[in-house]
């Protein structure tokens, strides 16, 4: 198999609201944001996108969930990560993978 790359940059909020701006039309911040590449490279590597971190955004979603900064970063960059994968979500219990609805596993 050839090497995937992503890329994931950290950043704060108005970094994050100008990208969001600029390429979803959404003037406002947010906590990551995903772009899908999905392309082979000269070297035989895939690059599958871009992962952006909002930090500040990390750290008062770290605030109210009680989690560690670093824990609410590595949940981020996972979510971004799937939703270069195809996993998209339009609330909090509709997820889609590939534009097919799947049921989130609430555990209950």
């Amino acid at each position: 198999m050839d090497d995937i790359v992503i890329s994931v940059t950290i950043t704060g909020d108005k970094a994050v609201q100008e990208l969001n701006k600029k390429y979803l039309d959404r003037d406002t911040t947010t906590d990551v944001l995903s772009f899908p590449i999905n392309e082979k490279q000269e070297d035989g590597s895939y690059y599958l996108g871009d992962v952006v971190v909002n930090k500040e955004q990390a750290l008062r979603q770290a605030d109210k969930y009680g989690n560690e900064v670093e824990t609410e970063v590595s949940e981020l960059v996972a979510h971004g990560v799937l939703h270069l994968l195809g996993v998209h979500h339009h609330d909090d219990d509709e997820h889609t993978v590939h534009g097919k609805p799947v049921k989130k596993d609430t555990g209950q």
